[in-house]
């Protein structure tokens, strides 16, 4: 049974509540990408110039993971309690979406990193400017766009019978990602409640959220070569 500990409040004086489990949530996404990315590089890469190039991608993750670390320490928190909450969910997420192939293993590192990394920019936004700029430089692509998109678009257009396999592959890591964030929310209510600001309530704003979510995630689409309607 997935357990999830009481929400942590932020210690650090002019810290938005919530913070302290932003942080940990997405130190755990960067610890766990690096650890699939460097696992999907050695076993299922087709050739080692894209073993490395992966490796490259994985190797960065870890140097966000560092950072969040780091920051998390100077806040006076622990990263592993920060980062303990998200465990289950993170991890069942990665369960639940294990590339069978290189070509997934691309779609996945793209665009299901994308959609995840797209919620947690949206919780920044209400956070101090700081932690902000903390979060979008940790999320800064940094060549994996180049890399995945440049593989994907050329082995469909190599096999174009591939466009609707990943196509529902790309869908179905959104859709897991979104039950996941909703069992976070539920679980994490000082997160819940970054992602919307002081206008939680306002059903109009958390339509404004999807809208953005949604439009970030049909131009990923879009520039990999692969349609949100399949």
């Amino acid at each position: 049974m997935d357990t999830y500990a009481a929400p942590m409040t932020d210690s650090s004086p002019g810290l938005s509540p919530g913070v302290v489990d932003l942080l940990g949530v997405l130190a755990y996404a960067e610890l766990t990408a690096f650890l699939k990315l460097a696992e999907d590089a050695a076993l299922l890469a087709p050739t080692l110039n894209d073993r490395a190039a992966l490796g490259d991608v994985a190797a960065t993750e870890y140097g966000h993971f560092r950072v969040l670390r780091d920051k998390l320490s100077s806040l006076g928190v622990d990263p592993e309690e920060a980062m303990d909450p998200f465990v289950d969910a993170i991890d069942a997420w990665h369960a639940q979406t294990r590339p069978r192939d290189w070509h997934e293993a691309l779609v996945k590192a793209y665009v299901g990193t994308g959609i995840a990394g797209d919620f947690y920019r949206e919780a920044a936004r209400h956070a101090e400017e700081p932690i902000r700029r903390l979060v979008d430089d940790v999320l800064t692509d940094e060549g994996r766009s180049e890399f995945a998109v440049e593989r994907v678009r050329a082995a469909i257009e190599a096999d174009p019978r591939l466009s609707g396999r990943l196509a529902l592959w790309a869908r179905r890591m959104v859709g897991e990602a979104l039950s996941q964030g909703q069992r976070l929310a539920a679980a994490r209510p000082e997160l819940a409640a970054m992602l919307v600001g002081e206008e939680g309530e306002d059903l109009a704003e958390i339509g404004r959220l999807f809208a953005r979510l949604t439009e970030e995630h049909g131009r990923r689409m879009a520039a990999i070569g692969l349609t949100t309607s399949g």
